[in-house]
């Protein structure tokens, strides 16, 4: 009877270790087959200067088109993204809306793998503030724009003189010296004629 005892628990330890080994390589499988997302861009807490073109999530595994479902809404609480998901393989990418406000953005998923594992989750990046630029504004010390034409001078005013004499010397003056000059010379003459037929 004790022989029979033992025999019974040699043959029970026998029929649990495979047990477990079966256990443990259907397990294993299993927990690596799960899908991770592996990077995205922008990455989390990115700062950026202004909206990016798009969203992209790459995951371990292919995704499964007919599940992908990508979610970005701006500051505003407004979905900002264009159109729907695009898969391609591992990634999934969504447009963005160019003219979206800075601020916070929020990007969520809820994506299923090719093999039907879900993943979901999501994070958040900040497009800063753009600051207008000053508009240019006009130089106090610009140099003044010169007159086409010179100025005319005022009435009245003595003419130049092109052969450098006096302002106010006209032509007709000139003519009346000329005619008393030679009328001067010609009493002299006449004058000096008379003393010298006195004198013989």
């Amino acid at each position: 009877m004790h022989h029979t005892y033992g025999r019974a628990r040699s043959a029970a330890r026998a029929l649990v270790v495979p047990a477990a080994l079966g256990i443990l390589a259907v397990g294993a499988p299993l927990a690596a087959a799960h899908t991770d997302l592996d990077s995205s861009t922008p990455v989390a807490k990115a700062s950026l200067a202004g909206v990016p073109e798009s969203v992209t999530l790459t995951f371990s595994d292919p995704m499964d088109k007919k599940y992908a479902k990508v979610a970005v809404t701006g500051p505003d609480k407004q979905s900002v993204g264009r159109g729907t998901p695009r898969v391609d393989g591992k990634r999934v990418m969504i447009a963005l809306d160019p003219q979206a406000p800075a601020g916070e953005y929020s990007v969520g998923y809820r994506v299923v793998s090719a093999d039907g594992h879900p993943v979901s989750g999501s994070y958040t990046f900040t497009v800063q503030t753009q600051k207008a630029s000053p508009s240019p504004t006009a130089s106090t010390s610009e140099t003044p724009t010169l007159p086409s034409t010179p100025p005319t001078p005022a009435a009245g005013a003595p003419a130049a003189s092109d052969s450098g004499g006096s302002p106010g010397l006209s032509t007709a003056a000139v003519t009346a010296a000329g005619v008393l000059l030679a009328a001067g010379a010609a009493s002299y003459i006449v004058l000096r004629r008379k003393r010298v037929s006195r004198d013989d």
